[in-house]
């Protein structure tokens, strides 16, 4: 337990951010945590106002010790330097360490690897400026030091930076389409999200690229918002589903189709040292690619998947 008099006014979470020497954001997630309290009340929000003279109590919760499982897999590198890493995520590997979750995560494998870490998120989001659901694959970036971290962040929040995905969906489009709608937890089904009333604002882009004759579909998604599941719940509205997503509705067999197909195709940013506009295309991995190869027109595929051109296929805003 620590505690200290303020000598001066204005929101706890600036106060503590100067004392501690810590982001806004770590000083947020102890607040969050019911780590703080002023004057022996428990503080809940971070824009609570302290007066000079006020008392601040706060601590830090204790780290439990997870027991990492034997690493035995690697993960492609697509880009490293002094600030940012990108990787290219494969399938069945989760993000971060949860309750949950008792396999090695992305995370265990970077500190395997000894890669330097930011530590914004906390001890077991080191480095996670983003993530990616457990079975989708490509380019994912992990910033390595606080200050790329807050930067990439912001870019999330203002578009400078994004991702193009690619998917197999098992019925084509009408057309290219935009689904602008909340998203939500299913209230019957604590594994799926859903369209709800109440849930956060979530917008997609879907554009048509290539098509077989078994009425399977390649398409390309935008993101406008970062929601869980978005692609997969927004395709769901329009009735369409990813090969392999038998969670939102596609009737398939797993020993047929092994995983959901879609891939974070094309990462692009702008780096946080330099200011240099940055893409970097994540390689779709042999499932996908051997799918593709048997059923579709190659040299669509391929004008369709130009990284230089994909960019222009969504017109619609």
């Amino acid at each position: 337990m620590n505690s200290f008099q303020t000598t001066s006014s204005g929101r706890i979470d600036k106060i503590l951010a100067q004392k501690l020497d810590v982001s806004r954001n770590q000083v947020e997630k102890l607040v969050k945590d019911g780590l703080v309290s002023v004057n022996s009340k428990c503080i809940s929000k971070t824009s609570f106002k302290v007066l000079e003279g006020d008392e601040v109590v706060y601590r830090f919760k204790e780290a439990q010790k997870r027991v990492v499982p034997p690493i035995d897999f690697d993960v492609e590198v697509l880009y490293e330097d002094d600030y940012l890493l990108v990787v290219n995520k494969p399938s069945g590997l989760v993000v971060h360490p949860a309750p949950s979750v008792k396999e090695p995560t992305l995370v265990d494998w970077l500190i395997h690897k000894d890669i330097s870490l930011s530590t914004i998120s906390g001890e077991e989001r080191h480095g996670i400026v983003h993530r990616i659901d457990k079975e989708t694959t490509g380019a994912l970036v992990v910033a390595k030091t606080n200050e790329a971290h807050e930067k990439l962040s912001l870019q999330l929040q203002d578009k400078s930076m994004g991702r193009y995905y690619l998917a197999l969906i098992d019925c084509p489009l009408k057309d290219d389409t935009i689904v602008d709608k909340p998203i939500g937890r299913n209230p019957k089904n604590r594994l799926k999200m859903d369209v709800v009333p109440h849930g956060k604002t979530a917008k997609t882009a879907f554009v048509k690229l290539a098509q077989t004759i078994y009425d399977v579909e390649l398409i390309a998604a935008k993101l406008f918002t970062g929601r869980t599941h978005q692609i997969r719940v927004h395709l769901n509205t329009l009735g369409r589903h990813i090969l392999g997503d038998d969670l939102y509705g596609f009737k398939t067999k797993r020993d047929k189709i092994a995983r959901v197909n879609l891939h974070a195709y094309l990462l692009y940013l702008v780096h946080p040292k330099t200011g240099e506009k940055m893409e970097f295309v994540a390689p779709l991995f042999d499932d996908m690619t051997d799918y593709i190869t048997k059923y579709f027109d190659q040299e669509i595929v391929d004008r369709k998947m130009n990284p230089e051109t994909m960019g222009t296929l969504f017109t619609l805003k």
